[in-house]
């Protein structure tokens, strides 16, 4: 049986660029939900230290912050004023820090094993010879540490980089550059694939845990 070729264009998938910001703000809302809904009661899943990181994580605020996206979108995109650009930066910089930590406290056992890299990205403790806990790291040392280990891949590594130095502007009084609205937007865009990769490195027990986008 042959299907004609506009029912077969209606079944390719939407990239990320091809939606608008308001559904991939709502992605971003509905995934995170999801991983807050499993990995916030983790316990019996996720081995006890990782369960007990994520377990006084604050993952309901990543869904708030992601909900909150929503109020740095304009139209058109250049219209937010440089005191709420820079307050969307630092919205989404939260986020991503958030979504990073989240990966690597599920990860904990294996985190805090690789001492060379953890050493090298200044996350260890050399008087307790232990790690340093991962919901304790700033953004800088995240960052360093995923790209060490190609947690994010080259647009993850980019993005983290580029909404890291936005986002400081919020504690500069000196000049900082913060780019603009549509700049902003495709960061978002940015977030929703890094946190699609985040989230396919998450372990669920079956695929009725996993979290869904829609």
């Amino acid at each position: 049986m042959t299907k004609p070729m506009s029912s077969l264009k209606a079944l390719t998938p939407k990239t990320i660029d091809q939606m608008a910001i308001t559904e991939v703000i709502d992605r971003i809302e509905s995934l995170n939900k999801g991983i807050a809904k499993f990995w916030s009661m983790s316990d019996g899943w996720a081995p006890v230290a990782a369960a007990g990181l994520l377990g006084k994580s604050r993952l309901d605020w990543q869904v708030s912050l992601s909900g909150s996206l929503r109020l740095w979108i304009r139209e058109p995109a250049n219209a937010l004023s440089s005191a709420e650009l820079i307050l969307a930066w630092a919205n989404l910089g939260s986020l991503i820090e958030g979504s990073i930590k989240t990966l690597l406290s599920v990860w904990y056992e294996t985190y805090k094993a690789d001492i060379d890299n953890l050493k090298k990205v200044k996350a260890f403790d050399h008087s307790k010879q232990a790690a340093h806990s991962p919901d304790g790291l700033g953004l800088e040392k995240l960052r360093v540490y995923c790209k060490t280990q190609g947690l994010l891949g080259a647009n993850g590594d980019a993005l983290v980089e580029l909404v890291q130095q936005r986002r400081n502007a919020i504690h500069a009084f000196k000049d900082r550059p913060i780019g603009d609205g549509l700049e902003f937007q495709g960061a978002v865009r940015g977030y929703l694939a890094l946190l699609r990769n985040v989230n396919a490195r998450l372990p669920y027990p079956d695929d009725n845990y996993v979290p869904r986008e829609r």
